[in-house]
């Protein structure tokens, strides 16, 4: 058997590779250049829509180069999580939805994502950079000490970053969207710890994550300390200019700094990681098993964790273990596959799945059923398969006895 090339840390977990973030009432996850968005809908279905994403340097040479690398990854994720959220507020926004059967107008949306995208990059520049300095400027005529004044300075950043935190935390929406950002970290330290994904072993796990984008989020913070801490000018434009020039290189070095941290665990690691994941209790909350659910649900959609398991810790997941599970998820899946180049447009709904009541596992229907009218795959009975299947094996039991007659 193949092994696949993970890395282990001390603590007997190991690099997955996959990643994701939160949504509207669900989670989205990537791996590689495939990702997933599961949404629980208001009829408390499961949708999941899996597409194929290229960034925006997608095959450069640029995305192999550390430091450079890490400035279009930071905007490629903005814009790929932009587009999850807006996917999955279609199922909450009567509007939106009406539009989204209608067809839509992808060019608008498309548009509109990207000057969200630039929107947001502007307003945490404005918060985290361009603020504090301003302060700063405020205050230096009672300061003379540059030092004292560039430390006030990064204080002011960290508060400012912490209160915001704090802020949006207080919302309602925020606090379910924290719930599923614990979803998601729970099902990838499930992953990495070999344990299978189930329920029980999810709400198990902990719901903080080195990978996370809060993480990321609080090196920049710091690394911009400390570069600004060096660099002085004292006419406070030409400092906020410097500054925001100084903002990519920032960025590239703090993607650096979190892709070392989820590969390699030791001591170093370690004590960076802590702040980050300290902060990761303002941005996570603990979720419940339906969130859960939902981000099990998007993991499966782009990731083989039974064939990562079997590679990585030398062990196969019988179904024994998943029936064993009392936890095991009940809700109706609905998964749509938009990286098949086999299946045509019209026909996108490729997989549906029941639970099966006596063996607590997901069946899914007839691949071939596809209704002429709805263009949708229609459920097959149960019984009927598997009286088929009892059919088909008495029948080949009866050839093979004639056979040897």
């Amino acid at each position: 058997m193949s092994r696949s090339r993970v890395r282990r840390d001390g603590r007997g977990g190991s690099y997955s590779g996959i990643g994701g973030q939160a949504v509207i009432e669900g989670i989205m996850m990537r791996n590689g250049e495939k990702y997933a968005v599961a949404v629980r809908k208001p009829d408390e279905e499961i949708e999941v829509e899996i597409q194929n994403h290229h960034g925006f340097a997608h095959g450069s040479v640029l995305l192999k180069i550390p430091f450079v690398r890490g400035v279009f990854n930071f905007a490629d994720s903005l814009s790929l999580g932009l587009n999850a959220i807006s996917y999955s507020a279609s199922f909450y926004d009567e509007e939106s939805q009406k539009d989204s059967n209608e067809g839509g107008n992808t060019g608008n949306e498309k548009a509109i994502n990207a000057l969200i995208v630039i929107f947001s990059i502007a307003l945490a520049v404005g918060l985290f950079v361009v603020l504090p300095t301003y302060i700063a400027s405020l205050i230096e005529m009672q300061i003379r000490n540059s030092s004292l004044l560039a430390i006030i300075e990064g204080v002011m950043r960290i508060v400012i970053f912490v209160v915001y935190l704090l802020a949006i935390g207080l919302l309602k929406d925020m606090r379910r969207l924290y719930a599923y950002h614990g979803a998601e970290h729970k099902c990838i330290n499930c992953i990495e710890k070999g344990r299978p994904l189930t329920v029980n072993n999810v709400m198990k796990s902990s719901r903080f994550h080195r990978r996370c984008g809060t993480s990321f989020l609080f090196f920049i913070v710091f690394i911009s300390i400390l570069i600004f801490f060096f660099i002085r000018v004292e006419n406070v434009w030409l400092r906020v200019g410097i500054r925001l020039l100084l903002v990519p290189v920032i960025a590239g070095i703090a993607y650096e700094i979190l892709r070392l941290a989820g590969r390699y665990d030791n001591v170093f690691v370690r004590i960076i990681s802590a702040p980050g994941k300290w902060i990761q209790h303002l941005t996570t909350r603990e979720p419940d098993e339906k969130m859960a659910e939902v981000a099990i649900a998007a993991v499966e959609a782009v990731f083989d964790w039974k064939k990562y398991l079997s590679d990585t810790f030398g062990y196969e997941v019988t179904d024994s273990w998943m029936r064993e599970d009392e936890g095991v998820r009940v809700s109706e899946v609905n998964v749509k596959d938009h990286t098949s180049a086999e299946v045509p447009e019209e026909v996108k709904i490729v997989e549906k799945r029941f639970l099966n009541a006596d063996t607590r596992e997901f069946k899914p229907v007839n691949p071939d059923s596809v209704n002429a009218d709805t263009r949708e795959f229609e459920p097959v009975d149960p019984e009927a398969v598997e009286a088929k299947e009892a059919s088909g094996t008495a029948e080949d039991d009866k050839e093979l006895s004639e056979e040897k007659k």
